[in-house]
């Protein structure tokens, strides 16, 4: 189990999020008709500010608003539509949670407005690889920004899932997405990575990201995981989306003790539990190596032992 070592991510208003103490979950809103989880649902903006309101209740830290499906094969959407779906969901939720608020958009447009409207975060799927100058915009704001890897478009990733080394490929491809943030203008701080499961990977491309976490330790920024759902947790009696909870407390799971800052996930208040106690696991581990180090040192330490010498 790797050491997590403890950030100060600031945002756009002068706080801040503490991550490393303990995990935190970032709650999702998909405002599409077309999401693989629960597309069509929260699709009324109303609906969508109450669907966020009640995560937050539920112990939600964070909440992303996402108005493009990037589910495997799915088509872009034009932008004013991409607009007309999540600004009207994050000026109703602007002021009534104290939850900060992400926008899941690889758009410099979307994300311009998106933090006009109250977001302090954008969550880019695409690692900077769509829009460029969506780094001016983050850095422009001080918004926190996640890179996640990926490769392609939804509609052709699996096309350009070949590995010869999963970790140490998307290691390598997000800190190209690091120094993309960094020229643009972002100042390093405020970047989170994001390994992109389920993202131009097959299900055991998936897995591998998901046992190879700790490498992204070296990037030396905070790590969220979006395990929640996807289709490389279908068991053999898979029934869709919604019979993954089980798989993804797993998946939340393994993330945590691998290292993971923040999770996201589409249900709480269950997933909240679950970081909890592998949070709890974490702290008994590293109390106990703690106490195995200090025996160790002690160990070591020189033994002096006085000697006198009679004339």
């Amino acid at each position: 189990m790797q050491v997590r070592r403890r950030y100060t991510l600031p945002l756009p208003d002068g706080s801040s999020l503490a991550l490393g103490e303990r995990t935190l979950v970032m709650g999702v809103v998909n405002v599409t008709p077309d999401s693989f989880s629960d597309g069509g649902r929260w699709q009324d903006p109303e609906r969508a500010a109450d669907r966020a309101l009640t995560l937050e209740a539920a112990g939600a830290d964070l909440l992303d608003i996402g108005g493009e499906s990037t589910r495997p094969g799915a088509d872009p959407v034009p932008v004013a539509e991409e607009l007309r779906r999540v600004v009207p969901v994050l000026e109703r939720l602007a002021g009534r949670v104290r939850a900060p608020l992400s926008v899941d958009t690889s758009r410099a447009v979307v994300a311009r407005a998106a933090l006009d409207a109250g977001a302090a975060m954008v969550n880019d799927v695409s690692g900077l690889r769509r829009d460029r100058a969506l780094a001016g915009v983050v850095a422009e704001s001080g918004a926190a920004l996640v890179v996640m890897h990926s490769r392609g478009r939804s509609r052709d990733m699996y096309r350009d899932a070949c590995y010869a080394d999963v970790g140490a490929e998307v290691a390598r491809e997000l800190q190209a997405s690091i120094a993309a943030a960094v020229a643009g203008g972002v100042d390093r701080s405020r970047i989170v990575v994001d390994p992109g499961l389920g993202f131009a990977k097959r299900a055991g491309q998936s897995w591998a990201a998901l046992a190879a976490l700790g490498r992204l330790a070296a990037l030396d920024r905070p790590i969220l995981v979006g395990p929640s759902r996807k289709s490389f947790l279908a068991g053999r009696q898979d029934g869709g989306p919604a019979d993954r909870d089980w798989a993804t407390a797993a998946a939340a799971t393994a993330a945590v003790l691998e290292g993971a800052h923040v999770v996201r996930v589409h249900r709480l208040p269950e997933m909240r539990q679950v970081t909890e106690a592998a949070d709890r696991c974490r702290a008994a581990h590293e109390a106990g190596r703690r106490a195995l180090e200090g025996e160790a040192a002690e160990a070591r330490a020189p033994v002096l032992v006085e000697v006198s010498r009679s004339v």
